[in-house]
């Protein structure tokens, strides 16, 4: 059997679809296991479904470039597996990086003539042990940073510490994240100018003119924005 053959065979197919299936089933008792103690953090109906809404919309800009990553990981290690992968890890990327350390490793490289069974099965194996650090952190931390919210809270204007350190750590994430990219380029920087503006822009629009639904959708505006100029200078 040819290694493309293996890398699409329907039994990989059937064990790779099962893994999807089990993600897809998680994101569904997340998102009702968050309806149901919604009232508990204080938030209506109303509310729980407009988060949602903006969490699914925030949720395209990432997934436009794994998609991008995907499709060209697809041809290097099958569909299954890049498709198993991108919906456990959500980062095509890393899982990108890693195919290519694996064959490295092995002493081949993805797409060359010499990548056989056992190549790709390295890869495999890699991708899979490699994914097991973020559920090992989850797995021991998820309950110390339950209780250090606590004690956080428990204290005097404990909440608004809690917000800011919320707010400060998101802050510090995508501020690191366009940091990075806006220094590959000038082009990088526009991007990334254009679209804070649109989102600044969208949020006092919405604001002023009393919409709640332009805060939803101001991340999906500045990404659409941030596209299309990306397109005409890049």
């Amino acid at each position: 059997m040819q290694i493309g053959e293996i890398m699409n065979s329907g039994v990989l197919w059937g064990f790779c679809l099962v893994v999807v299936a089990i993600v897809i089933f998680q994101g569904i008792v997340f998102i009702r296991s968050a309806f149901q103690v919604r009232e508990s953090v204080g938030m209506t109906e109303k509310e729980a479904k407009s988060a949602m809404k903006t969490g699914a919309i925030a949720a395209i800009g990432p997934s436009l470039g794994n998609i991008i990553i995907a499709v060209s990981l697809m041809t290097l290690i099958g569909n299954p597996l890049t498709m198993m992968r991108s919906a456990i890890i959500g980062s095509s990327a890393t899982e990108s990086l890693g195919a290519q350390m694996a064959s490295s490793a092995y002493g081949t490289e993805l797409g060359a003539e010499n990548f056989g069974p056992e190549a790709f099965t390295t890869i495999a194996w890699t991708l899979c042990i490699g994914g097991t650090g973020w559920l090992i952190v989850t797995l021991f931390f998820t309950k110390s940073l339950g209780t250090f919210q606590k004690k956080i809270t428990a204290k005097k204007n404990g909440t608004k510490k809690m917000v800011i350190i919320s707010t400060a750590a998101m802050l510090g994430a995508f501020g690191y994240f366009a940091a990075n990219e806006a220094v590959k380029s000038s082009g990088h920087t526009v991007v990334i100018v254009t679209s804070i503006l649109i989102t600044i822009l969208t949020l006092l629009a919405a604001n002023k003119l009393r919409q709640n639904w332009l805060k939803e959708w101001a991340l999906g505006f500045a990404i659409i924005g941030g596209l299309t100029v990306g397109y005409f200078i890049g």
